[in-house]
């Protein structure tokens, strides 16, 4: 028997948010907000990709090189990506 697809929806969702990521914690260390990624960042980031990555949802490659590259420029540091995202992302 195959799950309905409320369920499936659901289950995918589950799949894809992988709660409080290390981010957030560098965010505050920093006393950065969402906002001074988005100005420091030369890119197309807005703030709603800086509140998603500090949720913890999955978010594409592009889009967490953005954010990286924002800590980066904002923090005045050199983060990887492993230090700001807890979770390996699917190929």
């Amino acid at each position: 028997m195959t799950a309905e697809p409320e369920e499936r929806a659901e289950a995918q969702s589950t799949e894809r948010n992988h709660g409080p990521q290390p981010i957030a914690a560098l965010l505050e260390r920093h006393g950065l907000k969402p906002s001074q990624l988005v100005e420091a960042s030369g890119e197309q980031l807005t703030h709603k990709m800086v509140a998603r990555a500090v949720k913890g949802r999955e978010l594409t490659a592009n889009v967490r090189g953005k954010v990286l590259r924002a800590l980066n420029a904002a923090s005045g540091e050199s983060y990887a990506e492993r230090d700001l995202f807890t979770y390996t992302p699917r190929s």
